[in-house]
């Protein structure tokens, strides 16, 4: 696939190497949370937070800046003919509210040894899904909402308090929908976990989508795809619902470089890529 970046809302700044080769594009502005699609001079190589970055054959590649990433990264880039050199990414700092939920199923939110045990074991197999680094650029098409025309009701990135108890950060966007909504595959992708009945989670799926680029889609009532299985952007891959830790019905979101959170707020939407010519 040949990568053409967004005619808007992404503009790239080119950090120039003397020859037009060599010129390595990144977008301008940088934030906490974002997912960053750049693109590398042929025969480059790139390393990010102590990993080298798949690079495909059109030059792109991305890597993802946490939610608590520092105001400076380094982006290291070594050039076919030998020389190396650091970027310094400069990072914008955001600001992340605090929201309470009450009305949880309290052994979700204060299990058991027990049933803390399982929750273990799931979640390890959901990280498992996220080791993937396929050459696949499913995610050049772009992203769109897993539910059309929803109330977001629930931000990425908030410190959540669950029946009064302090726990991680929502690491979602969520979308309040009536039980049943169908969920569509918000890129083109490959499904590597879908399945019913996890203690969080509910009823899950995730797609991969190339280059340590995820989603999943948690808390559903029914999934319709099954591991392995590939989806077309926009193919229902189940219907949404309140299972796991929820309290109604709803979507909850999310995305990720390998381990790294993304906020899907900031996701490339399929609107920013230009066509090929």
């Amino acid at each position: 696939m040949k990568c053409v970046f967004p005619a808007v809302g992404l503009a790239f700044a080119v950090f120039s190497v003397h020859a037009a080769d060599r010129d390595l594009q990144l977008p301008d502005q940088l934030q906490q949370g974002q997912l960053v699609v750049g693109h590398a001079p042929k025969g480059a190589k790139i390393e990010f937070a102590g990993r080298r970055v798949l690079i495909g054959d059109d030059g792109v590649f991305v890597f993802g800046l946490g939610r608590d990433a520092p105001a400076e990264e380094k982006l290291h880039i070594r050039y076919s003919n030998g020389k190396a050199n650091d970027v310094v990414l400069k990072i914008a700092k955001r600001e992340y509210e605090t929201e309470h939920v009450n009305g949880l199923p309290p052994h979700t939110v204060t299990p058991n040894p027990e049933l803390m045990k399982r929750i273990e074991r799931e979640r390890a197999r959901v990280a498992e899904t996220r080791h993937r680094n396929d050459a696949r650029e499913d995610f050049e098409q772009g992203f769109f909402d897993p539910v059309e025309n929803a109330r977001v009701s629930g931000l990425w990135g908030r410190q959540r308090i669950d029946n009064g108890k302090p726990m991680a950060p929502h690491f979602g966007l969520d979308f309040a929908v009536p039980n049943g909504t169908p969920i569509r595959a918000t890129a083109p992708g490959v499904v590597t976990l879908a399945e019913m009945g996890m203690v969080l989670n509910g009823g899950i799926v995730v797609l991969d989508h190339g280059h340590g680029v995820s989603t999943t889609t948690i808390h559903m009532s029914r999934i319709d795809v099954k591991a392995g299985q590939k989806v077309k952007q926009g193919d229902i891959v189940g219907l949404a619902g309140a299972t796991g830790r929820a309290t109604g019905p709803h979507v909850h979101w999310a995305a990720n470089w390998f381990d790294v959170p993304i906020d899907p707020a900031l996701l490339p939407k399929s609107s920013d890529f230009a066509k090929a010519p």
